[in-house]
């Protein structure tokens, strides 16, 4: 059974930090991707940052470029979004999933395992 475990949002003010955790079991993550969405209310699910477990390879949203940073600990199965300079347009929930693919995916149904999300403020 594939558990995903988010943790660490939180509120923060207007150019803070928040660091969220994703810790992964029931699965050999090595050949998979991870990857972090977000959704604010009425908005859909959009992607935010993917990283290859392997290799550590990373991509990112433009949105989020510059500012955010996917990172992985193979030894604790934590995948990590260090997220700096906040705005409140990054308010959402955030969810990380993992994926087969090899590639690293932007679409959400490319993702077949999915954390049940943690909540992240943005005040101004």
């Amino acid at each position: 059974q594939v558990q995903l475990v988010e943790s660490g949002g939180g509120v923060v003010q207007v150019g803070g930090s928040l660091r969220l955790s994703c810790a992964a079991s029931g699965r050999t993550f090595s050949s998979y991707s991870m990857g972090w969405f977000r959704q604010a209310p009425g908005k859909e699910r959009e992607f935010v940052a993917a990283i290859r477990w392997s290799s550590g390879n990373t991509y990112y949203a433009d949105s989020v470029k510059g500012r955010f940073t996917i990172s992985r600990d193979n030894a604790k199965n934590t995948v990590y979004l260090q997220m700096n300079s906040l705005k409140p347009e990054d308010t959402a929930a955030y969810y990380c999933a993992s994926s087969k693919a090899i590639a690293l995916l932007t679409a959400p149904n490319a993702y077949d395992y999915w954390g049940q999300g943690t909540q992240v403020t943005v005040s101004s």
